[in-house]
């Protein structure tokens, strides 16, 4: 099912000294960690933290990671995450991601390939209606 395009989570990062390599801007495998956070925030803040992943035994997965760095990002500059779902299509779905200056430049954008996980049968389980919800789908039924 494709999703409309609005963003579904917004998150603000400073970036530090930590994120940078030895040409003074962002590593590249740092932008892969802010993601991450950004998508952790967001699904946390809709209901789908560790505390309940823990207790459902379910996680989300990456199955795949497409990355475009387009602007270098450079110390003590604060960037705006925007995060929403393309499509969640089965037992899997595609999440975007942009990262943008704050003079509205794009500096990275990245998609990323998603599931389920069960942890206790190590392999990927139908979204349950909490995971849609998490994701910032309305409608709480698991796709066909």
């Amino acid at each position: 099912m494709e999703r409309e395009q609005s963003w579904h989570h917004a998150f603000t990062l400073l970036i530090a000294e930590r994120h940078l390599d030895v040409f003074g801007h962002v590593n590249n495998a740092v932008y892969l960690e802010i993601f991450e956070e950004a998508r952790w925030d967001w699904i946390t803040a809709n209901g789908f933290g560790l505390r309940e992943i823990r207790e459902a035994g379910l996680g989300p997965v990456l199955l795949e990671a497409r990355v475009r760095f387009q602007r270098e990002v450079t110390n003590r500059e604060r960037v705006l995450i925007r995060s929403r779902t393309v499509e969640y299509r089965g037992k899997v779905g595609r999440v975007e991601q942009v990262m943008t200056r704050e003079d509205g430049t794009v500096a990275c954008t990245a998609e990323f390939v998603i599931a389920l996980f069960d942890l206790q049968a190590r392999r990927l389980v139908r979204p349950t209606p909490e995971w849609l919800r998490a994701l910032g789908l309305e409608d709480s039924n698991p796709p066909p």
